[in-house]
């Protein structure tokens, strides 16, 4: 009957970054998309593992995220997997978005976030991946 929900990973350390992430993008970024279920990452293989099986429509990096930034893994991401998935990284400052173009993001978030620009941004990219249904 309804449409599945779009999965997204949320990735960081800290588990109030992913709290603040989650809270900000909400469970239906748009009216357009429907609701979003989220899976939360701590650690780097818990992002493996999700991405290497297909299971993410989008990823959130934290590209603060301790030992392993998201800036540099959605590079390695977007290198190593064929079929990468949209990954929007969040950064603490505006003077990094650099860094997250460097990585190949698809979009990024700056902290403190915004709720509206936050789903507005997570929308656009869902909304950019979508491929439309093919009949006949």
């Amino acid at each position: 009957m309804g449409e599945q929900a779009m999965r997204i990973l949320v990735f960081s350390h800290k588990a109030e970054v992913r709290e603040a992430i989650i809270n900000a993008v909400g469970r239906r970024p748009a009216a357009d998309l429907g609701r979003v279920d989220y899976t939360e990452a701590s650690g780097i293989s818990e992002v493996l593992v999700e991405m290497d099986a297909g299971n993410v429509d989008l990823a959130i990096l934290d590209g603060e995220a301790q030992p392993t930034g998201g800036i540099g893994l959605t590079r390695q991401l977007k290198n190593e997997i064929e079929e990468c998935p949209p990954i929007v990284v969040s950064v603490r400052r505006k003077d990094d978005r650099w860094l997250a173009t460097w990585s190949q993001a698809d979009a990024v978030l700056v902290h403190p976030l915004d709720p509206l620009t936050a789903a507005e941004t997570v929308a656009d990219v869902l909304r950019a991946r979508r491929v439309p249904a093919v009949h006949g």
